[in-house]
């Protein structure tokens, strides 16, 4: 699908700490699996969108979930609607995790046990906080020894056509010590060439994924990768606040129409380590085949 009309991601997620209890606040809201090597929790409120992952035995999150958009979650955008984020033109924007005044989605099923979580629910309009029932958000998420494997599907059954726009695959914010972006930017991927390091800036960057996923690094070179296999791009931001909204962001994308009968289903795995163990891990995946990219 071409990319003449895609819609370039704003930097979003960016507004004010909204009114109410945040997310995960309330030890009852956490749904938590954990297999010895990682701990990942969800959110009950968020839509059971990601919100805390860690190697186990340890207390130091590696998410940001100061609100309903900075989680691991799904998130997608169709045309312009007329809504207003703040005092921003936006456009049709379901979220899993709710919208940007703090509205709580309504969160179908929830699953867990075994190292496993499904979860089904409905999204909200970011801009409006509307609840958009032609929408349904699921995902399956399970620990597989040092990797955390998440499959999301979107089902959408309304009857409006939206043109072709960049969609994050999944929208992925990091604690904020995590400020260093690692990713391989050469012609030559999975043949163990050196990777490119930057610190993104406040606004949107779109890098290339030849070999489909990047990781947030401290300066120790220590943190957490996500790996797309459908992702041949990334966009990401720093966002240097105040208040502990401070973040670190990346998406990686790709770019398709929300149509009538539409189903979306894509894989996401995720790692944390030392860069270099988390390049390690994601290579031995696509040996494997458990995350083929076609090469």
């Amino acid at each position: 699908m071409g990319l003449a009309g895609a819609f370039f991601l704003l930097t979003v997620w960016l507004a004010p700490r909204a009114p109410g209890a945040p997310p995960g606040e309330d030890p009852e809201d956490w749904v938590f699996i954990d297999n010895g090597k990682l701990r990942l929790g969800v959110i009950k409120s968020a839509g059971a969108g990601i919100g805390y992952l860690s190697p186990s035995g340890t207390e130091t999150n590696l998410l940001n979930h100061f609100d309903r958009g900075r989680l691991i979650q799904q998130s997608y955008y169709g045309d312009p609607d007329g809504s207003q984020w703040g005092e921003t033109p936006w456009t049709l924007n379901p979220v899993q995790g709710g919208d940007y005044q703090g509205k709580i989605p309504p969160l179908v099923e929830l699953r867990s046990g075994n190292q496993e979580i499904y979860s089904k629910s409905i999204p909200l309009h970011w801009a409006t906080g509307e609840t958009l029932s032609s929408f349904v958000m699921e995902q399956w998420i399970s620990l597989e020894g040092e990797l955390a494997r998440v499959r999301f599907r979107m089902t959408y059954t309304g009857e409006e056509s939206h043109a072709p726009r960049h969609q994050e695959i999944p929208a992925v914010f990091v604690d904020a010590r995590l400020s260093v972006l690692h990713l391989y930017q050469g012609n030559q991927p999975w043949e163990g060439q050196l990777l490119t390091k930057v610190e993104p800036g406040p606004r949107n960057e779109y890098y290339d994924l030849p070999e489909h996923w990047a990781a947030f690094a401290n300066e120790s070179g220590v943190g957490l990768g996500v790996l797309v296999p459908a992702a041949s791009q990334v966009t990401t931001y720093r966002f240097r606040g105040g208040g502990g909204s401070e973040c670190s962001y990346l998406a990686p994308i790709t770019t398709f129409a929300i149509q009538p009968g539409l189903t979306f289903e894509y894989e996401a795995w995720f790692a944390v380590g030392s860069v270099g163990e988390i390049r390690a891990r994601f290579e031995n995946l696509r040996k494997k085949g458990a995350a083929s990219d076609g090469r």
